[in-house]
């Protein structure tokens, strides 16, 4: 699954992977199903800087329009896309509202069977490490100052590479000596 907020009009390949985890998810929530189901997918894209990073591995749970709440970050299909932002208006028979940490404004609204499900975990994928979320009120803030403050954004992506880059450097210098 590639989640991805910031992209432009989807390729026929990336359309065809988010109807298939659309539907997975959507047939998980049917009554004869006991658990919900899991899917993890790979963050492309800043909209929700700083809660979710490019690169991160996230883990999305099936789940009902009823049981998300106000702050939590949920998957949408919109458009042949799929979109991983934060729920700023609730579930109704009209639809529900979406909003990136990083952006100024909230997505138009989306009916009400384009919720696929909630985010329950995010990994590090270089690093493997399994972290919390930042609160929704923390990680807007961030995402505010990142949004309208373009050297911000661009210092916290370098490091964020660097970090990345330096922590694949470390595994990789880990497992040589291991070798040896």
């Amino acid at each position: 699954m590639r989640t991805d907020a910031t992209s432009s009009a989807p390729s026929m390949w990336s359309a065809v992977r988010s109807a298939l985890v659309a539907d997975v998810l959507r047939g998980s929530r049917q009554p004869h199903q006991g658990v919900p189901l899991r899917v993890n997918g790979e963050i492309h894209g800043e909209s929700m800087l700083p809660a979710l990073w490019p690169g991160d591995v996230v883990e999305i749970e099936s789940c009902s329009a009823k049981d998300v709440r106000r702050g939590e970050i949920v998957l949408a299909l919109r458009a042949d896309r799929l979109v991983l932002h934060r729920l700023v208006a609730p579930c109704t028979t009209d639809g529900f509202l979406l909003r990136g940490d990083c952006v100024p404004g909230c997505d138009p609204q989306y009916p009400p069977e384009a919720l696929l499900g909630r985010l329950v975990r995010r990994t590090d994928q270089r690093r493997g490490v399994s972290s919390a979320i930042p609160s929704a009120t923390l990680s807007r803030a961030l995402g505010m100052l990142f949004c309208h403050c373009g050297v911000a954004r661009r210092l916290a992506l370098k490091l964020h590479a660097w970090r990345m880059g330096s922590a694949g450097a470390y595994r990789n210098e880990f497992r040589n000596s291991e070798s040896v």
